[in-house]
């Protein structure tokens, strides 16, 4: 893992910093597994825009990732770890011993023909996915299930990494990476590991038109536009532009938006700091 500072031969490469891509074994993915992944725009069916900055972007194909890691007991062997235009980590090509292949996300450390394997008879080493009641407390987890057989909803991004805390009854206590400690049922699903590509925060653009290539289009500040527009518009010259709030008129930086009475709450042991 590393990153690399470029030569500024041109305007645009003068801030930029870019991904060493070390980890990465090929640039070819496996072509049963992926499908087409058709853009919005930010339009719905009827043509008209409901999410505002989305658009353009170069063309991606989806990579089909196994998230649920179901295939219990069969040994499978990485056969590369490659990149995913779709995500921030790296992801890692399996071949099973019966002849399946299938994508998972890679975690820091995985290596090619290093053997990994799912389910309640795994080891907890790099890559393996057990469920919760068999892990080790205080183990490094990622892409950790919310519920049973769901597949990995937590922890997925580059360099992310939850923390298995206690266990009691059906339920272990995990830290997220958002901060907050939660308790999950013992029979989800995690795997052993930090997910890779954690040098994805220190990367650069260094242009406006290398965001553009990500699909996104520009984003105007709330306090240059009109009353009309937004809460935070008007006045002239360089306005405070009042609280800080949403185009709807949530105020934003701090202020809590879940529901006191959602059903979830109970299993919430710590929120998330402000």
């Amino acid at each position: 893992m590393s990153v690399r500072k470029l030569k500024p031969i041109t305007p645009g490469q003068r801030f930029r910093v870019v991904n060493g891509y070390d980890a990465i074994t090929t640039d070819k993915p496996e072509k049963s597994l992926l499908a087409p992944n058709k853009r919005s725009g930010g339009r719905n069916s009827q043509g008209r825009m409901t999410m505002r900055y989305i658009g353009g972007g170069h063309k991606r194909k989806y990579r089909i990732i196994d998230f649920k890691r179901d295939k219990a007991g069969v040994p499978g062997e990485v056969m590369s770890i490659q990149y995913d235009p779709n995500r921030t980590a790296f992801i890692a090509l399996l071949n099973y011993q019966d002849g399946e292949k299938r994508y998972i996300i890679a975690q820091n450390g995985l290596k090619v023909g290093q053997t990994v394997v799912s389910g309640e008879t795994a080891t907890p080493e790099i890559g393996n996915a057990m469920p919760l009641s068999n892990i080790p407390l205080g183990t490094i987890i990622s892409c950790v299930e919310l519920r049973p057989g769901q597949g990995a909803v937590m922890a997925r991004s580059a360099g992310a990494f939850a923390q298995l805390m206690a266990r009691d009854g059906k339920f272990a206590t995990v830290k997220l990476p958002s901060g907050e400690t939660r308790l999950v049922l013992v029979t989800c699903m995690a795997t052993i590991g930090v997910v890779s590509n954690s040098d994805h925060q220190l990367l650069v653009s260094g242009k406006a038109g290398r965001t553009r290539w990500l699909g996104r289009r520009p984003r105007t500040r709330p306090v240059v536009m009109n009353p009309v527009d937004h809460p935070m518009g008007g006045g002239e010259g360089k306005s405070a532009g009042g609280h800080p709030r949403s185009r709807n008129g949530i105020p934003a930086k701090g202020y809590r938006t879940r529901s006191k009475t959602k059903a979830s709450n109970k299993y919430i042991v710590e929120r998330r700091k402000k």
